[in-house]
């Protein structure tokens, strides 16, 4: 016990020396998008007993305490609106360590004051947190994926415009065409919808796939264009299908990688997909306006047509 109590006696003749507890310098600490929570950063440099239970931490935002830590009875105490308060790490604390985190949603901006006090020493320094406000992709790359998209549902209803008028089409055939363009524009609003504000959320992923994912609709439409209009499908026909469905995975692994990260490192993959989607529809409505100036309706009928025809001019030369 003597020894015990000379140490005490030798710790608190330091203390003595120093009564000011010191803290690194950090002015400010910013609060973007992509951080689920922000961590407001305290640590004191010059702690001597270095014990838990004898340290004692208070925050304070604008000079209004919400969050206290006393080490003496290991207890915390918190602000109602700050229920997500607490210390980064209390096995860091008798390392000098009393950062706190907070929430996303209750990380206000402002001046947070930490206050530490050991034994009967104590200090606080003051960090200014600050939310920083942008959206998720930069304004360029927002600006080409919905003018990707509302280019390909515009090549899309030209596309079957050209089919309707020039070749001969049932109306139930029609009226599918324009329901699956129906789809996809409602998809696509609500996506944009969800998609422009501003921030890294659920809603804002859920936006872009509502943008990108549909979109494999017109793979399969194009090709049921180019049925309507061939009985069997040239190679140019092909190829264009194929490469619409290549463009489309493209898009697709470009959206996968862009939705796990912030800031997206893949957003010129996903706009390079959606670009190839929307370069093979404009040449495939140019291959529908020239095949159909070649008057292929009138010129070239179905095989079961030109069938029909031979089978009715026998029966009338066998007559």
């Amino acid at each position: 016990m003597g020894l015990l109590r000379l140490c005490w006696l030798l710790l608190g003749a330091l203390a003595a020396g120093s009564a000011q507890l010191y803290f690194e310098k950090v002015r400010s600490v910013t609060l973007d998008i992509c951080n689920s929570s922000a961590i407001i950063p305290c640590i004191v440099t010059n702690l001597i007993l270095r014990r838990t239970n004898v340290t004692f931490v208070k925050w304070k935002l604008q000079g209004s305490e919400f969050f206290a830590y006393d080490g003496v009875v290991d207890k915390v105490t918190r602000n109602i609106t700050f229920q997500s308060a607490n210390l980064l790490d209390l096995s860091l604390l008798p390392q000098g360590t009393a950062s706190l985190v907070l929430s996303r949603e209750e990380a206000l901006p402002g001046n947070y004051t930490c206050d530490v006090a050991e034994s009967n020493r104590e200090g606080d320094t003051i960090v200014e947190l600050i939310r920083v406000s942008a959206p998720w992709f930069k304004p360029t790359e927002i600006s080409f994926i919905i003018a990707t998209m509302v280019v390909a549902v515009v090549l899309y209803f030209s596309q079957s415009a050209v089919v309707a008028m020039k070749f001969d089409m049932t109306l139930s055939k029609k009226i599918g065409l324009i329901f699956a363009g129906l789809i996809i524009i409602f998809l696509a609003v609500i996506g944009i919808v969800l998609f422009l504000p501003e921030g890294y959320s659920s809603s804002q992923r859920t936006g872009l796939a509502l943008i990108v994912v549909p979109a494999f609709i017109l793979v399969p439409l194009l090709y049921f264009l180019f049925t309507s209009v061939f009985e069997k499908q040239p190679l140019f026909a092909i190829i264009l299908v194929a490469l619409k469905a290549i463009g489309y995975i493209i898009a697709v692994a470009g959206f996968a990688l862009c939705v796990l990260a912030c800031p997206p490192k893949q957003g010129s993959v996903m706009i390079a997909g959606l670009a190839i989607i929307d370069i093979v529809a404009a040449i495939g409505l140019i291959y529908l306006i020239v095949i159909g100036g070649s008057s292929l309706k009138d010129h070239q009928p179905p095989r079961k047509a030109v069938e029909e025809s031979l089978n009715d001019a026998k029966g009338v030369m066998l007559q």
